[in-house]
């Protein structure tokens, strides 16, 4: 089977309490580089920056 061109990460914030799951093309991705994007952390109420990493 081939595989897609797509990967799954799983973002947590600096809390630890909120996730993100995001669909990443593994093109725009260098292999190993973790993504870091800032978003919105319901429990603290406040954007901050989540570290996404892969999901098997």
């Amino acid at each position: 089977m081939a595989k897609g061109k797509c990967t799954f990460q799983v973002g947590k914030s600096e809390s630890g309490l909120s996730m993100y799951v995001y669909a990443v093309n593994k093109k725009n991705l260098p292999q190993g580089e973790k993504l870091k994007l800032k978003k919105y952390d319901k429990k603290l109420r406040k954007h901050v920056e989540f570290t996404f990493k892969d999901v098997k």
